[in-house]
């Protein structure tokens, strides 16, 4: 390599790693010399300390399968004496209390499960059925349980096959299962209660743990079944072995064994309640600092030079590396999005100079970036205002119209009924300037819009409207549905011969709330309805309210994100149905969020 590529290669490496370099061959003399003489002391010492922080390690771990076999003891009792034991089974539903458990430990937990003494599956979370043609009371597990009714049950980890599986995922699993006593009216019976405890949850307190050089924890079960190897697919092929029948005889402490030609320290806790074992195993060639043998003599004026040599080495490269440390760590926080981050400004002239000008360069951004954040919100209002201000005032005119021929017609109680129609529907139109409103008052709002539309076209079409009390009290963008049935009556049922059927209805589906106007008019094709809520501009009725379907998908995106909107579904001489997807949201804390 030339003189050129060296040269090179060296202006890469930065200041701190040439400073470091430069003392380190000053050093490495003294450094060899003294290496040798403490090298048996240091082995000796080594040997030592990796042996106690394998003991603090094991002890670590330990507790922490301790405490995690606790909370799924916990659960257990739980589902015991908080719901089954309590429950008469002929009267009462416990599935939703057994969901509620499920559902706040189903990150280590697989199924919970209820049988009786006969086999029969009483209850199961989230499975739903056996798999066809097992009986469970031919497990090994079962008979344990019904045997020994005061213990709790650990099975080693498997792959579940006890349930049908929806996914077709093959999950490995450790069964924990007890005897519990079920009510039935006013007798009882023995039954099992089977918790399914994710593998994949205890493997992620074991794996990952260094001891040493090359030592490695694993676990056995009382009768030498391994629980946990971080070999264990080389084991289970027969590619690797482990010293199980020796670990089955150790009992907790420190033990030095011999296999396979290896000297090894091996190291034992026992698991409270399920009669496990946790071992560490650190090779003793993984003890040692070198397999070099030297045989040098280091005085002690040679270790005090050597001691003298690092402290200057260390003094000097962080006087000058450790303000570009702190500055770095500042950019980083800048880097990471953190702009309120106070910027070191430390050091040398030229590190203090670079820190301010970070610094002030930081609070433009985020001046900046205010800048934008605001100018999008404002944008933003302002479209949603626009939509929503769209309305014709051909509607108010036409009923102000119908309104006066009553009244010249002396039809004075249908006259008060439409103008009480109309003033209720501007007073939810109106809303106090609210955007959101109650599903309650929506509905409302088009319930009133629909009788004075029955008025003016002398009953030529009936309406339904269906919602539950669970929806009522969900936020909805208000003036929502007016335009849609004003849809249905001016364009599904202008031309219709027979008598025009308008439903509205109101449900919520898995956390989701949908509300759906349902007409049999003429309805459309599908190029139709690819156009509605295209990007194409839509001519507006004359006789409609100008605000349009494409208007309140609009409304709706802008408001609630673009995964909600409008659904449209229709076939020509049909009829249609327009849905329309909100999340199901309770109005309070909609309106909460907003003032926030």
């Amino acid at each position: 390599m030339d003189r050129g590529i060296w040269t090179g290669l060296w202006k890469k490496v930065s200041i701190r790693y040439t400073i470091f370099i430069y003392f380190t061959v000053s050093a490495l003399v003294a450094m060899l010399l003294g290496g040798v003489a403490l090298y048996e002391q240091m082995s000796r010492q080594l040997a030592a300390t990796v042996q106690e922080e394998s003991q603090a390690v094991l002890s670590q771990v330990n507790r922490s399968v301790d405490s995690y076999l606790r909370t799924i003891m916990k659960l257990s009792d739980s589902l015991y004496y908080g719901v089954i034991k309590n429950a008469d089974l002929w009267t009462e539903e416990v599935n939703d209390q057994i969901t509620l458990l499920y559902d706040n430990n189903k990150d280590s937990i697989a199924n919970i499960a209820l049988f009786s003494q006969e086999g029969e599956l009483l209850e199961a979370v989230p499975a739903a059925r056996i798999k066809t043609g097992l009986d469970v009371t031919k497990e090994e597990w079962f008979d344990n349980t019904l045997e020994r009714t005061d213990n709790l049950h650990f099975t080693t980890p498997h792959v579940q096959y006890i349930f049908d599986n929806k996914e077709q995922q093959y999950r490995w699993v450790i069964t924990l299962t007890r005897a519990v006593e079920i009510t039935h009216g006013t007798s009882t019976e023995q039954g099992i209660l089977l918790i399914d405890i994710r593998y994949s949850s205890l493997q992620q307190i074991l794996e990952d743990i260094s001891i040493g050089n090359q030592g490695y924890l694993y676990m056995i079960g009382s009768d030498g079944e391994l629980i946990y190897h971080p070999q264990m697919q080389l084991i289970e092929t027969g590619q690797m072995s482990e010293n199980i029948p020796a670990a089955i005889e150790y009992r907790d402490g420190n033990y030095r064994e011999e296999y396979k030609g290896e000297s090894r320290n091996v190291s034992v806790k026992s698991v409270g309640y399920t009669g496990w074992k946790l071992l560490s195993v650190t090779p003793e060639k993984g003890l040692s600092l070198s397999n070099l043998k030297m045989r040098l003599f280091v005085a002690f004026v040679a270790a005090a030079f050597l001691f003298v040599l690092v402290m200057i080495n260390a003094f000097i490269s962080s006087r000058i590396t450790n303000p570009i440390q702190e500055l770095e760590k500042s950019v980083n926080a800048i880097e990471a999005g953190e702009l309120d981050t106070e910027v070191y400004t430390g050091g040398s002239y030229e590190i203090e100079h670079l820190g301010r000008s970070i610094g002030d360069m930081a609070k433009r951004i985020k001046a900046l970036m205010q800048d934008i954040v605001t100018e999008h919100e404002s944008k933003r209002k302002s479209e949603f205002d626009i939509l929503q201000s769209q309305i014709n005032p051909h509607f108010l005119y036409n009923t102000l119209d119908i309104i006066v021929w009553m009244i010249e017609n002396e039809r004075k109680q249908e006259a008060v009924k439409v103008v009480t129609a109309l003033a209720r529907f501007f007073r939810i139109s109106l809303s106090k300037g609210k955007s959101i409103i109650t599903v309650r008052d929506e509905l409302e709002h088009v319930r009133n819009y629909l009788t004075i539309q029955q008025m003016r076209f002398k009953n030529k079409f009936i309406y339904e409207i269906e919602a539950g009390e669970d929806v009522m009290d969900l936020a909805c963008l208000k003036l929502m549905l007016q335009p849609l049935v004003e849809n249905a009556i001016y364009h599904g049922m202008e031309f219709m011969d027979g008598d025009g059927e308008i439903h509205v209805r109101v449900k919520k589906e898995q956390g989701e709330l949908w509300l759906e106007v349902c007409d049999n008019g003429l309805g459309m094709t599908a190029e139709q309805v690819g156009n509605i809520l295209s990007e194409k501009p839509q001519a507006s009725s004359r006789r409609g309210s100008g605000i349009g379907v494409k208007n309140v998908n609009e409304r709706i995106r802008l408001y609630f994100g673009e995964a909600y909107g409008l659904v449209i579904e229709s076939e020509p001489d049909e009829g249609t149905v327009i849905r329309c997807h909100l999340p199901a949201e309770i109005y309070m804390e909609t309106m909460e969020k907003e003032r926030a």
